[in-house]
This record gives structure tokens, C-alpha cells and sequence, in this order.
């Protein structure tokens, strides 16, 4: 490999999976319009209640963790999910528990059923699976990540799975990623983080001392995205660069 290579010194990789190795926003958000078409209150578009529903869950989410919610949002997503529903029919002053909890059950069912990995994702794992020790590091309840990794059928690539609702945190704890680099063996400057958050998976990864890909693309936008125009996220003024930025995980590929 040529001395311009950043991860010419690289052992073990790790990778994020939402928005890195699947593409979870475009299927959310498929799974969100069929919801509300199917169970949505009358006299709103499904445009509209997921505008309500993007503001119940900017209001919502960052407090679970604030909250008892979150010891039982570790083990599943369910009662989080349907909360989240409830309060989207709230701002419309709708109070319907089982309309909620049908509104619930239907996007995570369609969410997962429209969930893919990225075109090149299944090329990069083959490419680097006996190459290296890999491993996954991803935020969420221990039922839904887990049927995440069922799905998508990947579970055989990684030696080292860490779910935030399994191991009890998540990204960007610094604990996780000692405990990652721990189970590899490996120094932190031979060890490659590959991921799509800024806040979550880059930043920590490079206070960590790890090498850090940053695959932004451009459908990274979640539904609860505020404004007309929304753009992925963006690197803060004057934070670390990340080794490497791309808009897709081919440059793996060659790089490794």
C-alpha cells in the first residue's frame, strides 16, 4: 500500500450500522407515510402528521434517557415508539391509545421490511471479512438492532457486536469504544471506525485514537429533521477532521 494510505497501518474495523451500512431514514421514512395512510387521523395528509410526528420526537427523544423510559427502551422499543405516536396525535388533539399503537406497530413492521443495505455495503464486508477482526457498534433498543442485523443477514461478518440496549450505553461513551478496542487487541491508532454521525461515531472515535471514515450521503437526513431544506449533518467549526471523508463505503474497497 502506498505511505499516503491513512489506514495502511489499520488491524481491525469497526463499523456503525444505521445510515452506514443500511439505508434506516429512507426506510423510516417509507415507514412513516404508510403509517399515517393507513392509520393516520382523518383530516390530515400523511405529510402533515409526520411534520407532527418530527416535532413529538425532537421534543421526546432527548429526554428518554432522562427518564425511566429508558431502562425498558433498552430492551425494546416498543413503549417509546407508541409514546411517540400518542404525542404526534397530541398536537393535533387526538387522544386515541389504540390508533397510536396501531400507528406503532405498522412503521416498525414496514420499517423493517423496507430496510437494505447499500449497494456496495455487501462488497466492502465480503471484501474485508477474514482480512480483518470487524466489528459493529450501534445505538438503539436490544430487540429492534438486533432484528435489524437479522434482516439485513450480517450478523456472520462481525466477531464483535455491541448494541447500546444490550451492553447498557452506547456511542459516543468513551467506556464503549475501550471496551471495543479491548476485544480486538489492538493499539486505538490500529483500529478504523467507519461511520455516518459526526457526534456519535467520528468524534469519539478520533478522542479515542482511532482512524475514523466518514461516509456522509446525501439521504442521511432523518424524518424529524427541522426546516424546509434539510441537510445532513455537518462537522462542528473547529472540530477534529475525521482521516478520511466519502459519500459512499467504496474507497474501502482499495484503501484496505
Amino acid at each position: 500500500m502506498s505511505c499516503s494510505n491513512p489506514f495502511a497501518d489499520v488491524k481491525a474495523v469497526y463499523f456503525d450500522l444505521d445510515d452506514t451500512l443500511c439505508a434506516y431514514w429512507i426506510a423510516s421514512k417509507a415507514a412513516l407515510r404508510s403509517a399515517f395512510e393507513q392509520h393516520g387521523p382523518d383530516g390530515y395528509t400523511p405529510e402533515e402528521m409526520i411534520g407532527h410526528w418530527a416535532g413529538a420526537f425532537r421534543d421526546f427523544s432527548p429526554r428518554v434517557k432522562r427518564t425511566d423510559l429508558y431502562a425498558e427502551y433498552l430492551k425494546s422499543g416498543t413503549k417509546t415508539r407508541t409514546e411517540q405516536m400518542r404525542l404526534a396525535l397530541e398536537r393535533v388533539s387526538v387522544d386515541d391509545t389504540p390508533r397510536a399503537e396501531a400507528l406503532s406497530h405498522t412503521y416498525m413492521t414496514l420499517r423493517d421490511a423496507n430496510l437494505k443495505l447499500f449497494d456496495e455495503s455487501l462488497d466492502v464486508l465480503n471484501h474485508l471479512y477474514g482480512r480483518y477482526p470487524l466489528g459493529l457498534m450501534t445505538n438503539g433498543p436490544a430487540d429492534i438492532q438486533r432484528q435489524e442485523v437479522n434482516t439485513l443477514n450480517i450478523e456472520r461478518f462481525f466477531d464483535h457486536i455491541y448494541i447500546e440496549g444490550e451492553v447498557g450505553f452506547g456511542k459516543p461513551v468513551p467506556e464503549l469504544f475501550r471496551m471495543a478496542e479491548q476485544a480486538v487487541g489492538f493499539p486505538p491508532e490500529q483500529i478504523l471506525f467507519v461511520g455516518n454521525s459526526y457526534r456519535h461515531d467520528i468524534e469519539p472515535a478520533i478522542l479515542a485514537g482511532w482512524k475514523t471514515f466518514w461516509v456522509r450521503r446525501a439521504s442521511d437526513i432523518p424524518p424529524s429533521a427541522p426546516g424546509i431544506h434539510p441537510m445532513p449533518e455537518d462537522r462542528p467549526e473547529g472540530a477534529p477532521r475525521p482521516d478520511l471523508e466519502e459519500s459512499s463505503l467504496t474507497p474501502l474497497l482499495t484503501l484496505l
